[in-house]
Protein backbone atom coordinates (compact mmCIF):
# COMPACT_ATOMS: atom_id res chain seq x y z
CA UNK A 1 0.00 0.00 0.00
CA UNK A 2 1.63 3.48 -0.99
CA UNK A 3 1.58 6.50 1.22
CA UNK A 4 -0.83 8.03 -0.18
CA UNK A 5 -3.71 5.23 0.13
CA UNK A 6 -2.50 5.44 3.92
CA UNK A 7 -3.06 9.30 4.23
CA UNK A 8 -6.31 8.36 2.59
CA UNK A 9 -7.49 5.86 4.65
CA UNK A 10 -6.34 7.48 7.73
CA UNK A 11 -8.47 10.76 7.26
CA UNK A 12 -8.43 13.02 10.43
CA UNK A 13 -11.68 13.41 12.21
CA UNK A 14 -12.87 16.67 13.12
CA UNK A 15 -14.82 17.96 16.18
CA UNK A 16 -18.13 17.40 14.76
CA UNK A 17 -17.50 13.89 13.39
CA UNK A 18 -16.08 12.89 17.40
CA UNK A 19 -19.09 14.96 18.75
CA UNK A 20 -21.52 12.65 16.61
CA UNK A 21 -19.94 9.05 17.00
CA UNK A 22 -19.50 10.03 20.96
CA UNK A 23 -23.03 10.58 21.17
CA UNK A 24 -24.16 7.28 18.72
CA UNK A 25 -21.42 5.85 21.59
CA UNK A 26 -22.85 6.68 24.69
CA UNK A 27 -26.46 5.79 23.32
CA UNK A 28 -25.49 2.25 22.68
CA UNK A 29 -23.87 1.94 26.13
CA UNK A 30 -27.24 3.24 27.41
CA UNK A 31 -29.44 0.86 25.34
CA UNK A 32 -27.18 -1.96 26.30
CA UNK A 33 -27.72 -1.49 29.77
CA UNK A 34 -31.25 -1.31 29.66
CA UNK A 35 -31.24 -5.12 28.01
CA UNK A 36 -29.27 -6.63 30.50
CA UNK A 37 -31.39 -5.92 32.87
CA UNK A 38 -34.97 -6.91 34.05
CA UNK A 39 -37.09 -3.97 32.13
CA UNK A 40 -38.49 -6.99 30.08
CA UNK A 41 -39.81 -10.33 30.52
CA UNK A 42 -39.67 -13.24 28.37
CA UNK A 43 -42.96 -13.82 26.72
CA UNK A 44 -44.87 -16.99 28.48
CA UNK A 45 -45.63 -20.49 26.40
CA UNK A 46 -49.27 -19.01 25.95
CA UNK A 47 -48.49 -15.80 24.93
CA UNK A 48 -46.24 -17.33 22.35
CA UNK A 49 -48.41 -19.99 21.55
CA UNK A 50 -51.94 -17.39 20.71
CA UNK A 51 -50.68 -13.52 20.96
CA UNK A 52 -54.20 -12.54 20.25
CA UNK A 53 -56.57 -14.88 22.32
CA UNK A 54 -60.29 -15.54 20.60
CA UNK A 55 -58.81 -14.42 17.22
CA UNK A 56 -59.92 -16.34 14.01
CA UNK A 57 -57.68 -17.17 10.69
CA UNK A 58 -59.79 -16.32 7.53
CA UNK A 59 -58.56 -17.39 4.45
CA UNK A 60 -57.96 -14.52 1.85
CA UNK A 61 -56.62 -13.58 -1.33
CA UNK A 62 -53.71 -10.78 -1.08
CA UNK A 63 -55.22 -7.75 -3.42
CA UNK A 64 -51.69 -6.17 -4.09
CA UNK A 65 -51.86 -7.55 -7.73
CA UNK A 66 -54.11 -9.67 -10.28
CA UNK A 67 -51.49 -12.82 -8.92
CA UNK A 68 -53.99 -13.67 -6.28
CA UNK A 69 -51.55 -15.24 -3.39
CA UNK A 70 -53.20 -16.89 -0.58
CA UNK A 71 -52.92 -14.75 2.45
CA UNK A 72 -54.35 -16.35 5.83
CA UNK A 73 -55.43 -13.09 8.07
CA UNK A 74 -55.56 -13.27 11.38
CA UNK A 75 -58.79 -11.45 12.84
CA UNK A 76 -59.61 -10.54 16.21
CA UNK A 77 -63.00 -8.20 16.68
CA UNK A 78 -62.98 -7.59 13.17
CA UNK A 79 -59.76 -6.53 12.98
CA UNK A 80 -57.45 -7.66 10.78
CA UNK A 81 -54.02 -7.97 13.07
CA UNK A 82 -51.99 -10.42 11.67
CA UNK A 83 -51.30 -12.61 8.48
CA UNK A 84 -49.58 -15.69 7.38
CA UNK A 85 -48.83 -17.36 3.69
CA UNK A 86 -51.16 -19.51 3.24
CA UNK A 87 -48.49 -22.37 2.00
CA UNK A 88 -51.31 -25.23 0.98
CA UNK A 89 -52.48 -22.23 -1.84
CA UNK A 90 -52.00 -23.56 -5.15
CA UNK A 91 -51.06 -20.31 -6.52
CA UNK A 92 -48.79 -18.74 -4.42
CA UNK A 93 -47.48 -22.76 -3.11
CA UNK A 94 -46.85 -20.51 0.80
CA UNK A 95 -44.89 -17.38 -0.91
CA UNK A 96 -45.45 -13.67 -1.17
CA UNK A 97 -43.75 -11.20 -2.25
CA UNK A 98 -43.03 -7.70 -0.63
CA UNK A 99 -45.88 -5.56 -1.64
CA UNK A 100 -48.01 -8.80 -0.69
CA UNK A 101 -45.83 -9.22 2.77
CA UNK A 102 -46.60 -5.28 3.79
CA UNK A 103 -50.24 -6.06 3.01
CA UNK A 104 -51.28 -5.50 6.71
CA UNK A 105 -49.50 -2.17 7.10
CA UNK A 106 -51.09 -0.64 3.71
CA UNK A 107 -54.65 -1.95 5.02
CA UNK A 108 -54.02 -0.53 8.88
CA UNK A 109 -52.35 2.77 7.97
CA UNK A 110 -53.65 5.81 9.07
CA UNK A 111 -53.54 7.80 5.70
CA UNK A 112 -55.81 5.11 3.62
CA UNK A 113 -58.48 6.52 1.76
CA UNK A 114 -61.55 4.92 3.06
CA UNK A 115 -64.31 7.23 1.75
CA UNK A 116 -64.60 9.45 -1.81
CA UNK A 117 -63.23 13.05 -0.83
CA UNK A 118 -63.43 16.44 -2.25
CA UNK A 119 -61.17 19.98 -1.61
CA UNK A 120 -63.90 21.99 -1.19
CA UNK A 121 -62.79 25.84 0.31
CA UNK A 122 -58.91 24.65 0.65
CA UNK A 123 -60.37 21.28 3.09
CA UNK A 124 -61.05 17.76 2.35
CA UNK A 125 -64.88 16.65 2.87
CA UNK A 126 -66.48 12.91 2.94
CA UNK A 127 -68.86 12.68 -0.30
CA UNK A 128 -71.12 9.99 -0.34
CA UNK A 129 -70.37 7.59 -3.54
CA UNK A 130 -72.96 9.12 -5.60
CA UNK A 131 -71.58 12.28 -5.43
CA UNK A 132 -68.12 10.83 -6.67
CA UNK A 133 -69.04 9.19 -9.50
CA UNK A 134 -71.28 11.75 -10.86
CA UNK A 135 -69.05 14.58 -10.40
CA UNK A 136 -65.92 12.25 -12.09
CA UNK A 137 -68.38 11.70 -14.88
CA UNK A 138 -69.61 14.89 -15.70
CA UNK A 139 -65.81 16.13 -15.59
CA UNK A 140 -65.35 13.37 -18.52
CA UNK A 141 -67.90 14.56 -20.53
CA UNK A 142 -67.11 18.19 -20.14
CA UNK A 143 -63.64 17.56 -20.84
CA UNK A 144 -64.81 15.09 -24.10
CA UNK A 145 -66.52 18.07 -24.98
CA UNK A 146 -64.16 20.89 -24.95
CA UNK A 147 -60.89 18.83 -25.46
CA UNK A 148 -62.20 15.97 -27.41
CA UNK A 149 -61.67 12.17 -26.43
CA UNK A 150 -58.03 11.98 -27.08
CA UNK A 151 -57.42 14.09 -24.85
CA UNK A 152 -57.79 11.55 -21.80
CA UNK A 153 -55.83 8.10 -21.25
CA UNK A 154 -57.35 5.55 -19.20
CA UNK A 155 -54.82 3.58 -17.18
CA UNK A 156 -55.87 -0.07 -16.55
CA UNK A 157 -54.80 -2.13 -13.41
CA UNK A 158 -53.40 -5.17 -12.52
CA UNK A 159 -55.77 -6.50 -10.62
CA UNK A 160 -57.87 -6.47 -13.72
CA UNK A 161 -59.04 -10.23 -14.97
CA UNK A 162 -59.59 -11.14 -18.49
CA UNK A 163 -63.33 -9.83 -18.40
CA UNK A 164 -62.52 -6.70 -16.85
CA UNK A 165 -59.90 -6.04 -18.79
CA UNK A 166 -62.42 -6.35 -21.85
CA UNK A 167 -64.74 -4.05 -20.36
CA UNK A 168 -62.30 -1.11 -19.42
CA UNK A 169 -61.48 -1.46 -23.24
CA UNK A 170 -64.75 -1.09 -24.60
CA UNK A 171 -65.12 1.64 -22.11
CA UNK A 172 -62.23 3.73 -23.48
CA UNK A 173 -63.57 2.49 -27.07
CA UNK A 174 -67.16 4.26 -26.75
CA UNK A 175 -65.28 7.23 -24.86
CA UNK A 176 -63.84 7.41 -27.99
CA UNK A 177 -60.40 6.76 -27.43
CA UNK A 178 -57.41 4.31 -28.37
CA UNK A 179 -55.08 5.47 -25.42
CA UNK A 180 -55.35 3.11 -23.24
CA UNK A 181 -52.32 1.17 -21.20
CA UNK A 182 -51.22 -0.78 -18.24
CA UNK A 183 -50.35 0.53 -14.64
CA UNK A 184 -47.06 -1.62 -14.75
CA UNK A 185 -45.83 0.40 -17.66
CA UNK A 186 -45.96 3.87 -15.48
Amino acid sequence: MSANTYETLNAKVGRRSFMKMAAVATAFGVTSSFASTNVTRKATEEEIKNPFPGSKLVKSICTACSVGCGVIAEVQNGVWVRQEVATDHPVSLGGHCCKGADMIDMVRSEVRLKHPMVKKAGKWQRISWDEAIEGIGSKLENLRQTAGPDSTMFLGSAKFGTEQSYYFRKFAAMFGTNNIDHQARI
